[in-house]
């Protein structure tokens, strides 16, 4: 299991990542696409302490670009997890009460097995040899992961954005291992804009000339095409009037000597934005895991009343923000209309916000009075 090590003067302190490996031969992990993946690696991190009969266990689930490390602080870096904020000593998901477990999806590149893991084949990365996989790969993964700690049942599973997707899942795929489920700012399948987005990014990523049909490893990445995917994709998580409130219309101090170089604030954070990012992610994971949420279609062509019929005894809480316009609130409502009429026990929060899709990482004092309240109740019945 992950330790921590208490830091006062931050918090929950320093946490080590953590890594489980499973289908080796003849037990691989079979996908969607009928195509088997051979050893899996998974990095996690957990918080919190496990109790005896291993009953308080909550599996947070990230988004497109996140990992394993949701709170505290890895040895030698300056910023916390990416939820650092939820979870800890007397937060929303509190590790006084709760154990809490968070893993890297499979097809990232954050420690799982994804395109920039070696292939044992061939003793290269994967590369575009890596199948497709899709959000109910990366959930019977997970499964794996929490049946190897002996946890029959997890008290709850929680995510936003891709990591609602998840949560969604989750309650599908193994309705008898979730209790509660919390999807927040998500869908149960993408719409037609939510796909095009995608897409404009992938096409960014595969026109960069050093993309090389995902052969790039141990050259140079295709960092320029990757970066204005990033771009495209900040766009989405901000609003309107975040925007306007952060930067307005104000003029960079120091301007390029080039005629189209940025004049603008919100041109220079976008682009710092990318650069940033291409240090930390891989290419083709987010080839990869965008079309993963692209395909994801809960309902498979069918009804989601139907779907969560098969989850009646899950109760949820889903929570939505006005102002998200990339996971906009009618697309929560859609599930939350589809669990009414399943008869499953729902509850719908739709917060008022300014920050658009990223108010589910930052709007923390709201989400903190729901979730715990609900986590309440659903313990006392």
């Amino acid at each position: 299991m992950t330790k921590i090590i208490e830091n006062t003067d931050k918090g929950l302190g320093f946490v080590e990542t953590k890594y489980f490996t499973f289908g080796n031969p003849p037990d691989e992990l079979k996908l969607e696409s009928g195509e088997k993946l051979s050893p899996v690696t998974l990095a996690y991190e957990t918080y919190g302490t496990l109790n005896e009969d291993k009953s308080n266990a909550i599996l947070i689930l990230h988004a497109l670009t996140g990992n394993a490390h949701v709170a505290g602080y890895h040895p030698g870096e300056k910023d916390p997890g990416w939820w650092d904020n939820m979870i800890g000593h007397g937060k929303a998901f509190d590790i006084d009460k709760y154990f809490v477990i968070c893993s890297n999806v499979i097809g990232g590149c954050h420690g799982s097995t994804g395109p920039s893991t070696i292939n044992p084949k061939t003793n290269r990365p994967y590369g575009l040899d890596f199948p497709l996989i899709t959000v109910k790969d990366m959930v019977t993964a997970q499964s794996y992961l929490v049946k190897s700690l002996g946890i029959k049942k997890l008290v709850c599973v929680a995510g936003g954005s891709m990591g609602g997707m998840q949560v969604l899942q989750w309650t599908v795929s193994f309705p008898e291992m979730v209790a509660t489920a919390i999807p927040i700012a998500t869908s149960a399948r993408h719409s037609p804009q939510q796909i095009a987005f995608n897409e404009v990014g992938r096409q960014a990523i595969m026109a960069d000339s050093n993309w090389n049909d995902g052969n790039y490893y141990g050259k140079s990445a295709p960092r320029s095409g990757l970066s204005v995917a990033r771009m495209i994709g900040h766009i989405t998580y901000m609003s309107d009037v975040s925007m306007g409130e952060k930067f307005g219309r104000r003029v960079k101090e120091e301007h390029g000597d080039k005629k189209f170089s940025p004049d603008f604030e919100v041109e220079g954070y976008l682009q710092y934005r990318g650069d940033n990012f291409v240090k930390r992610f891989d290419a083709n994971s987010y080839l990869y895991i965008t079309k993963a949420i692209d395909r994801f279609d809960l309902t498979n062509g069918g009804s989601l009343e139907k779907v969560f019929k098969a989850a009646s005894a899950v109760k949820f809480l889903v929570i939505a923000f006005k102002s998200d316009w990339l996971y906009p609130a009618y697309q929560s409502k859609e599930i939350v209309r589809a669990c009414k009429q399943a008869q499953v026990d729902v509850s719908y929060c739709e917060l008022n916000s300014t920050y658009g899709h990223d108010a589910f990482l930052l709007e923390v004092e709201e989400q903190e009075h729901f979730i715990k309240n609900f986590l309440r109740r659903v313990s006392d019945e």
